[in-house]
């Protein structure tokens, strides 16, 4: 991703915050760590840390440490000398060296070894590190900011993070506030990304969504958040053809196909093909209490245990949600409303 070429889009006050905060953290050489749901934009927060900060004109190096093993993202991060295992023919310096006077971005940073996280700490507290298979101590001026979707204290508290670490990383926590907590600016980046992919297919004009998919863009939830709202738009405008009517024809879940496979196909086969039994292990079948229940209480339960399931198998696409339960739309709201689900 390409921060000169990617722009932050937004105008509602949950955004706007964010982006307060950020213009106020950008200055200070300090760790920073970026928490969000998937697709919410950290590393383009990331990288307008670095780019409102005294840095901007050095390197700004990323890294997602998911990607790599243990053992390749050390050596990735810190370098290597010649001969610190098979196929290291001659010295290379990492990431850390790289970033040196600028920044250096972690993502997904909660997946990185015990063994990596140590070496970070002390990189992060005195500014040196040893590459892998030397004894040089190489010193480094890197600002580090990382980013996670998980709960760091929660990994820490379950020991799968350091808490020295976790207290050196976050000098200030900026959480990226998911779409479907600023609803404001749902339109604003969908014509944002009309508008470009238009241009990308050398359309004359960009002729906007029409209110039908204006309606439907803003009652879907938004579970991948801006990412799954980029791809929804620009499948939206590649199919459409041509820019001389409103976009109508949006599309939420590209794989739903009547030849879909079934799930319960799915599990059947992974449960009899690799297990080699013919039961599902983690199936139970409901039961039924053998004491007094209250009648009322434990059907508006299994109304709302549905009602999150029909919304979680059609990705929050309420309306997609209404035809799979065969109720109507308007049935579906107030059904939601009733249990207090509307905000989910």
């Amino acid at each position: 991703m390409n921060y000169q070429s990617e722009q932050i889009v937004g105008t509602s006050p949950a955004f706007l915050d964010l982006m307060d905060k950020v213009s106020r953290a950008a200055p200070l050489d300090r760790p920073i760590l970026v928490i969000g749901e998937r697709g919410t934009g950290k590393e383009l927060i990331a990288a307008r840390l670095h780019y409102l900060s005294r840095r901007w004109d050095n390197n700004f190096q990323k890294m997602n440490c998911a990607a790599l093993t243990p053992t390749l993202l050390e050596s990735e991060l810190f370098g290597y000398e010649q001969g610190a295992f098979t196929g290291a023919k001659g010295r290379r310096a990492g990431r850390f060296e790289a970033a040196d006077k600028g920044s250096l971005f972690l993502d997904e940073i909660g997946t990185m070894s015990m063994a990596a996280q140590e070496k970070l700490l002390r990189v992060i507290e005195y500014g040196e590190f040893e590459r892998v298979g030397g004894t040089e101590t190489i010193y480094v001026d890197t600002r580090v900011i990382g980013a996670t979707n998980i709960d760091l204290p929660s990994a820490a508290d379950a020991g799968q993070f350091r808490h020295d670490l976790l207290d050196r990383l976050a000098f200030d926590v900026i959480t990226v506030p998911p779409l479907r907590h600023r609803p404001e600016d749902i339109m604003l980046l969908a014509n944002h990304f009309g508008l470009a992919m238009a241009r990308e297919l050398e359309w004359l004009q960009f002729p906007g969504f029409s209110d039908l998919a204006t309606e439907q863009l803003l009652d879907h939830a938004w579970p991948g958040n801006i990412r799954e709202l980029k791809n929804v738009i620009e499948r939206a405008i590649y199919c459409a053809w041509d820019g001389e009517q409103a976009v109508c024809g949006l599309v939420f879940d590209p794989f739903e196909s009547p030849f879909r496979p079934k799930p319960a196909a799915l599990r059947q086969y992974y449960t009899e093909e690799q297990t080699g039994t013919g039961k599902d292990a983690d199936y139970e079948e409901d039961s039924l209490p053998d004491t007094p229940i209250n009648f009322k209480v434990a059907l508006a339960e299994h109304e709302k245990r549905l009602l999150k399931h029909a919304l979680e198998q059609n990705r929050y696409n309420q309306r997609a949600a209404a035809k799979w339960l065969h109720i109507t739309y308007d049935q579906l709201r107030h059904a939601l409303k009733k249990h207090n689900l509307l905000g989910s």
